[in-house]
């Protein structure tokens, strides 16, 4: 007989029955409406995690939630082996903010960049010919694509490849920014460029509109595919719908998820129309991928981004609020070296350890995850207002003045 031990609360039952991947501070999340979350003991956050740039429309959005409830109560699920007109309705929608070509539905980063991985072999097979030839993915150091084999053998990282080795073979990196280093891995066995337009856990480190422009030029001269990972960066995050629309080039397809369900879980990779042709009956599929009620939630995002001005506000929002940033930074050089990023996408590059300051975060009412070296990112929801900006910047300030 196993002997029964009661356990009763959140924080004991996780240390007993949760797999232990991921460090835990001690604060147990029960609700959530707009900008805010409370624990358990009834104190309120301002949420900059956004369940990591996952809740656009923050918590609860009532135009959201609808959506979600009634889809709920006539059909969640039918499987990709029948058509719905929800899926047709967020394939159109996408193609429309991205340009022509066709959507593939799925649920989460790491399968829509799982995808474009299968992609990029497909386009090899018809360029070379010859399976297996031409596979080389070029991708940048400092990358995460997810945690799949496909995504780590992407991730050039230590801490995401360690213990799982061999890796999926074929890819090489170049470093980011520098053109150069990219173009000089390109072969006749490359068949495609793989980069987040701004690199989100290696600690927010965005690609050059000069950079992005050169590898789309890159990619034209040597016939490979460009393949962008928005998971992070992209659905309205920088106030433009897709991060590389500031730079102006056209990917051969996009890898997204996060936002694009405000909270539900769903995925999605656009592809260009003369790549989309490369999936056919057999290639790829999914069980799960574009459920009603994932397209439902889907859909009310996008709605409610276009009904509110979302990327104007965005947009308007957060130059001011990146000046008062740039001034702690100035006010604070000893214990803040870099604010950088686009949007509502930063990061604050700390000169030591930030767990410290994530903690005094914390208990200042500020929500804020880590990221690569010494960064801290804030992710504030898409509804983020002025007033929510600079009450993150009180706080951080407090913080740092406290530290001094």
């Amino acid at each position: 007989m196993h002997s029964t031990i009661i356990r009763t609360s959140t924080a004991e039952i996780y240390d007993a029955y949760v797999v232990k991947s991921y460090a835990r501070p001690a604060l147990t999340l029960v609700r959530g409406s707009g900008c805010s979350v409370w624990d358990d003991e009834g104190r309120e956050y301002l949420d900059f995690t956004s369940g990591i740039a996952v809740s656009a429309l923050g918590h609860c959005h009532p135009v959201w939630v609808e959506a979600v409830r009634r889809q709920a109560g006539e059909l969640i699920h039918v499987s990709n082996l029948f058509r719905h007109p929800l899926q047709a309705e967020l394939a159109r929608q996408l193609v429309l903010r991205a340009g022509p070509g066709r959507a593939f539905f799925c649920n989460s980063g790491a399968e829509a960049n799982e995808a474009l991985i299968k992609l990029a072999r497909l386009h090899g097979v018809k360029k070379s010919g010859e399976e297996g030839r031409c596979h080389k993915i070029i991708c940048a150091m400092g990358a995460f694509h997810g945690r799949t084999f496909g995504g780590m053998s992407a991730t050039p990282q230590e801490k995401i490849q360690k213990g799982f080795r061999p890796l999926v073979p074929g890819f090489v990196f170049g470093e980011l920014n520098n053109l150069r280093s990219f173009a000089d891995l390109v072969d006749d066995r490359t068949c495609a460029i793989f980069v987040e337009t701004i690199q989100g856990e290696s600690g927010i480190n965005p690609c050059t509109d000069e950079f992005l422009a050169g590898l789309r030029h890159l990619c034209n001269r040597h016939k490979l595919l460009l393949l962008i990972d928005e998971v992070q960066c992209g659905v309205g995050r920088t106030g433009r719908f897709f991060a590389f629309e500031h730079t102006g080039i056209l990917p051969d397809a996009i890898g997204m998820a996060k936002g694009l369900g405000g909270g539900f879980p769903i995925g999605a990779v656009w592809i260009r129309e003369n790549a989309a042709e490369y999936f056919q009956p057999g290639s790829h599929g999914t069980t799960f991928g574009g459920t009603p009620l994932a397209c439902a939630a889907a859909l009310a995002v996008l709605h409610v981004i276009d009904k509110e001005k979302l990327l104007a506000k965005v947009s308007a929002n957060s130059g001011p609020w990146l000046k008062k940033l740039e001034k702690l930074a100035a006010d604070f050089p000893q214990q803040l070296k870099a604010v950088r990023g686009r949007g509502y996408l930063i990061g604050l590059q700390m000169a030591g350890d930030p767990a410290p300051y994530q903690a005094a975060l914390r208990e200042a009412g500020l929500l804020a995850p880590g990221a690569g070296n010494n960064v801290i990112r804030l992710l504030p929801p898409l509804i983020a207002t002025r007033a929510h900006l600079d009450r993150s910047v009180e706080i951080i300030r407090g913080v740092l003045q406290a530290k001094a």
